[in-house]
């Protein structure tokens, strides 16, 4: 039995969901924390069955709900398209290698 815990909170596809699952029940994971999903919005039975007995929490991934934060996103939006219309390159910006 491992003693290790998978926690994801950045995009599901990262998470093998069925090979987690598989994991969990031969306890070779102690726990799982899960707020986004393999294939949202649909959240896999067997992780909620997991989620029932225990082995795994599942939460919406809703960290950014503060008004601080939508704040703070509102504001980054604007000044990166106030920074690409001035013909600059904007600070916030998705690169190709990133995806």
């Amino acid at each position: 039995h491992s003693g290790a815990i998978v926690v994801n909170t950045a995009r599901g596809e990262i998470i093998d969901e069925n090979a987690l699952t598989r994991m969990l029940e031969a306890n070779e994971l102690a726990g799982a924390g899960l707020d986004v999903f393999e294939h949202e919005p649909a959240v896999s039975p067997k992780l909620l069955k997991l989620a029932q007995g225990g082995k795994v929490t599942l939460l919406p991934h809703m960290g950014s709900a503060t008004l601080e934060g939508r704040i703070d996103m509102g504001e980054k939006v604007i000044i990166n398209v106030k920074t690409f219309m001035d013909g600059h390159r904007p600070p916030d910006r998705v690169l190709p290698s990133m995806l």
